[in-house]
């Protein structure tokens, strides 16, 4: 005897989600560090994929990191780079970089501001020259963070949850 297989009701998946990536209140861009604002898409804690753009507004090093899963980038405005390779990211590039790999974000003298789509597949860990661990964030450090913010500018600590799933 076989018997049916079981069939989702849509209500057994999380609500879709469709924003304006772009926003146009600049409250919704979180701090992340000096001249570094992310915007947050879509976190999800059940995977720990996070997709988020991410803002520069001066040129210089953003991070120094690996991730233990694989990213997905799209380069939207501006250019950076990765000193660990030849390649420059500009508007219009799409970037894939493998699981493990530690590279150096950059943004180049000569560009005022970049902003690019990042899906990230887990964390994010920040490493010294030498490839020791200082550091980490995840979706639920961003989660954190955004709500913080949120918080502090009016927007309500509540406001990141249309994008948690």
């Amino acid at each position: 005897m076989t018997t049916a297989p079981h069939i989702p009701l849509s209500s057994d998946y999380p609500d879709e989600i469709a924003v304006a990536a772009l926003p146009e209140d600049p409250r919704v861009w979180v701090p992340q560090a000096p001249n570094v604002w992310f915007r947050p898409l879509m976190l999800n804690t059940v995977t720990g994929q996070w997709c988020n753009l991410l803002k520069v507004t001066a040129s210089g090093i953003v991070s120094r990191h690996r991730h233990p899963g694989a990213v997905f980038g799209y380069v939207l405005k501006g250019r950076w780079h990765y000193y660990e390779h030849e390649w420059v990211a500009e508007a219009g590039h799409f970037v894939y970089e493998p699981p493990g790999e530690i590279h150096t974000l950059a943004v180049p003298e000569d560009c005022d501001e970049m902003i690019t789509f990042f899906n990230i597949l887990g964390a994010m860990v920040y490493v010294d020259e030498d490839g020791h661990q200082i550091g980490y964030e995840d979706t639920f450090t961003k989660i954190d963070m955004c709500r913080a913010h949120y918080a502090s500018v009016g927007l309500g600590s509540d406001y990141v949850d249309q994008f948690i799933r």
